[in-house]
């Protein structure tokens, strides 16, 4: 085995030409990349995950959960600011791995952000379709029948195995999958326009669930604010704080989907941290404000439901004229999340294809609408099979720990580059990058480590299925491997990496 190879890097300048020359559409300005950031970070964590986290693992100290993989987030947030203002590319966390970690790291990275943007993606779709069922109650529309909205499969009593329920499909996780594959098929000013309609709608029905539940927040129930573990670790006490900030980590998830817009960015070295940093700050403080409101209007078991947002407004009488709100504020937060994720995924995919280490279709834009076809076609496809199959607890866990492993290699990268190339031009730079991205890889590890033990093990499972590719493909296409494995050969002639 050519061990140069998997250590092999590519050039810093050959990624920055990658951007220069790419035939995607600069339409992106930084308020729609904000927008993108909120779109995605905006879904299932806050109107989902955030009562299953309460009711099975920290009670009212969610907001100290939130508190913690928010401040992860921030650390992270800031250190893909300054590679996505370095090197506005498409590939994200799997671009800057190339550029200072090597090509198999890459691709572990690139196959993690799979469970990212693809997983959540299918998490979310399930999480829509739940609200879709409520939105037929409150209408005293004749419901679809459970075998048609639910997964076929349910987790075990052991928490790592899968039992057939009896279930057909959840019809409407499908449905909606398929549509915004069509959305994100047509075009990127088309997705992010649809996308700034519907943020605008969200976030003004969360300010308003925040303002007016704040009026009926019984203070009995944050006490205990910190319920006392079970004897079962991670199931409340601290080790439940700390196992539910991994878990809702997955609410922060999407503000990194940003950077893999860069190319198609108006002024992506300025427009870049904006968009991220300003995404997460939004929907940080939106987070924390909403989570202690829930737990305020009920107690937190009651939260225990894939509709907790809703359980919570309709406990109140003086709230119930908000569960419509709060019904299509879910459906539209959950349908842009899902945009930006897939528009995201398909990126990726387009990125990894470029260098060889998936099939060259993967790469194919399509003519008029200049967009990545078949990544958006495959990516639609398995979205939509995955939220037919899976349970959304399965799911979510997946993509924590795919994306805090992720968001440890974007911190290691940083410091790699700060080390190896100092002189590279960082129109935005991490201020006391020597203590953020430590604490960053830290706090990402602390997360990771409070995991159930079986999401290790289907981490395990899914890194093994990705070598398996990589070997049998991959490796043995790759751009790299054909120029002898050097990134050098890599680096167009007339595009310098040093400042």
């Amino acid at each position: 085995m050519r061990y140069r190879q998997l250590l092999g890097k590519i050039s810093v300048g050959d990624l920055q030409h990658d951007a220069d020359t790419a035939t995607l559409r600069r339409s992106l300005g930084p308020g729609a990349i904000v927008a993108l950031g909120i779109g995605a970070i905006i879904g299932t964590g806050i109107f989902v995950i955030t009562g299953l986290a309460a009711a099975q693992h920290a009670g009212p100290a969610i907001v100290v959960s939130f508190a913690i993989a928010g401040t992860a987030s921030a650390f992270a947030g800031l250190c893909y600011a300054e590679l996505s203002s370095m090197v506005p590319v498409a590939g994200s966390a799997y671009a800057y791995s190339y550029a200072t970690l090597g090509e198999f790291a890459a691709w572990f990275i690139g196959w993690n952000l799979v469970l990212e943007y693809m997983f959540s993606a299918a998490t979310i779709a399930v999480g829509w379709s739940r609200y879709f069922v409520r939105l037929l109650d409150y209408l005293h529309v004749a419901a679809l029948p459970a075998a048609l909205t639910t997964s076929p499969f349910a987790v075990g009593v052991d928490g790592a195995s899968l039992s057939y329920v009896g279930n057909f499909v959840n019809l409407p996780a499908v449905v909606v999958s398929l549509a915004i594959t069509a959305i994100c098929y047509i075009g990127i000013r088309q997705s992010a326009a649809f996308n700034a309609v519907v943020v605008v709608v969200k976030v003004g029905i969360i300010v308003l669930v925040i303002v007016c539940g704040s009026f009926y927040v019984n203070v009995s129930n944050w006490t205990p604010f910190l319920p006392p573990n079970t004897g079962a670790f991670g199931s409340f006490g601290w080790s439940g704080v700390l196992r539910a900030s991994g878990i809702i980590f997955f609410a922060y998830i999407g503000f990194d989907a940003v950077s893999t817009a860069a190319q198609e960015a108006k002024n992506p070295t300025r427009d870049m941290p904006i968009g991220i940093l300003g995404s997460l700050a939004v929907c940080a403080v939106l987070y924390i404000l909403m989570a202690a409101v829930l737990t305020g209007l009920v107690p937190y078991p009651m939260l225990n439901d894939g509709a907790p947002v809703e359980v919570a407004v309709r406990s109140q009488p003086g709230l119930k004229w908000l569960t419509g709100f709060v019904i299509a504020g879910a459906l539209t937060g959950l349908t842009s999340a899902m945009l930006v994720l897939m528009i995201a995924q398909a990126r990726i995919f387009m990125a990894m294809a470029r260098h060889g280490l998936l099939p060259p279709s993967f790469a194919s834009i399509h003519p008029r609408f200049r967009t990545p076809r078949v990544a958006t076609m495959v990516t639609g496809i398995v979205v939509a099979a995955v939220s037919w199959l899976f349970p959304i607890g399965l799911l979510g866990e997946l993509v924590s720990i795919g994306t805090l492993v992720a968001f440890i290699f974007v911190c290691i990268g940083v410091l790699v580059l700060r080390r190896t190339r100092p002189t590279l031009s960082r129109p935005f730079r991490v201020p006391a990058i020597w203590a953020i991205a430590p604490l960053a890889i830290g706090t990402c590890g602390v997360m990771i480590a409070f995991l159930p033990w079986n999401t290790w093990l289907r981490l395990i499972v899914w890194t093994a299925l990705g070598a398996a590719v990589y070997f049998s493909y991959g490796y043995r296409h790759s751009a790299l491997k054909a120029r002898g494995g050097r990134a050098d050969d890599l680096a167009p002639s007339g595009v310098e990496e040093d400042s």
